[in-house]
């Protein structure tokens, strides 16, 4: 499978769902990881069981590397289970 480019025009408004089980956590780890930027936090969705929440996290980006850096900061906190 070929990984295609995106074409983004930078700066740009970019959305990252992530998933994990403690909301106030996960809401937590975004203003650790976003610092002083301007973002949003949005509620998606939630588990049948409420196990689970997903959450829209809207954030300016301005370079792919500083896309792919927040992403991988994401990724790697404990509170968040799944990014996308």
């Amino acid at each position: 499978m070929t990984e295609e480019k995106l074409n983004l025009d930078y700066p740009c408004v970019w959305i990252y769902k992530i998933i994990g089980t403690d909301q106030e956590e996960m809401k937590s780890a975004v203003r650790e990881i976003i610092g002083d930027r301007s973002f949003s936090i949005n509620l998606s969705r939630t588990s049948e069981n409420a196990k689970y929440h997903s959450l829209n996290v809207e954030v300016t980006v301005e370079s792919e590397s500083h896309r792919q850096a927040i992403y991988e900061a994401l990724k790697s906190h404990r509170a968040i289970k799944i990014i996308l």
